[in-house]
């Protein structure tokens, strides 16, 4: 362990995920920060958090806090994560890391500016049946790899003031659900060379259903889908010429996954065997950068990120999402 001093930044369900996770994994959670300081005391007292912090600029001010997960809704993840970061907090971000690429652009080139890590939460990229998909790829175990599937489906609530909604919170299948299987596809299979996506939109405006096409620089096709009113599979396929890979159900969280050969002999099964959720293996990742002296992410590096986001508006443009800071 490297010792480094943790705070989160809000209180919502996603930041009790994470606490529980970091206590899992024994790391030292010292702070948190919420815009409501009875909030903070009682997000503090479940997870005997020492500091507490009623507004997130204290939080950025505490001399006592070297990272800070920031767990606040889309839309003020680049505003929260340039406070941190000139207060001289590395900055491990909910993802999606920003609601567009401009807002990206701006936190990576102030993190670089600062010799400070900003890393996206996606934790899916760390998660050790990821780990062992990769070095099965790269051992040349499926040949070429021509497809890749992936869905992100969910029966969510179709309350037009639910988060999920309402686009001044930056709400819609895409950016909650559909950044899993676009950064999937972009892991395994790089950039995509073309984009075509449709969307069905909800009576808000905001994206209910998104399905995606990309080829890749390599010829391979990948395809995508998010829903946040219906529940599918929520599996995943990496095929090649030589193997396939199948993940299971959840595939972005700890699950199992078997690699089948084109006669059907199944070559490899890997089952995940971790405790909690899985959120602190990104958090444990984080501390190795730093404590290796580095600020990038090798599985997820920021310049990646940053393409992604890019990625995500041209797939808005697509389909004609704009939200309301954007107009």
């Amino acid at each position: 362990m490297t010792g480094l001093r943790w705070g989160i930044l809000a209180t919502g369900g996603i930041a009790h995920a994470f606490a529980r996770d970091l206590r899992t994994a024994g790391l030292d959670l010292r702070a948190v920060g919420s815009r409501r300081l009875e909030g903070a005391r009682a997000f503090a007292e479940e997870f005997d958090v020492a500091r507490v912090h009623g507004s997130y600029e204290a939080l950025a001010a505490d001399d006592d806090i070297d990272i800070v997960y920031i767990a606040t809704p889309h839309p003020m993840h680049a505003e929260n994560a340039l406070l941190l970061l000139e207060h001289g907090k590395h900055v491990l971000i909910e993802k999606p890391f920003t609601l567009n690429a401009d807002q990206a652009i701006a936190v990576r080139d102030l993190a670089r500016a600062k010799g400070l890590l900003a890393m996206e939460a996606m934790w899916t990229r760390y998660l050790p049946h990821m780990i062992r998909i990769h070095d099965i790829i790269e051992a040349g175990t499926l040949g070429e790899i021509r497809a890749v599937f992936a869905d992100h489906t969910q029966r969510i609530s179709d309350d037009p003031a639910h988060r999920l909604n309402a686009l001044e919170l930056g709400g819609g299948a895409l950016l909650d659900l559909g950044i899993y299987p676009v950064s999937f596809a972009w892991d395994m299979l790089g950039a995509p060379t073309s984009i075509a996506a449709t969307a069905r939109l909800g009576g808000t405006g905001a994206d209910t259903e998104v399905a995606t096409i990309f080829t890749h620089a390599s010829g391979a096709v990948s395809t995508t889908l998010s829903s946040s009113r219906a529940a599918g599979p929520n599996t995943a396929h990496v095929v090649g010429t030589e193997g396939r890979i199948d993940i299971d159900r959840v595939w972005y969280t700890p699950t199992s996954f078997r690699v089948t050969a084109p006669d059907g002999t199944v070559l490899e099964e890997f089952v995940s065997d971790i405790e909690g959720r899985g959120m602190q293996f990104q958090a444990l990742a984080a501390e190795e950068i730093i404590a290796d002296g580095a600020t990038d992410s090798e599985r997820l590096p920021i310049d990646e990120t940053v393409a992604i986001m890019e990625t995500l508006d041209a797939v808005r443009r697509q389909i004609g999402l704009r939200y309301p800071e954007e107009h």
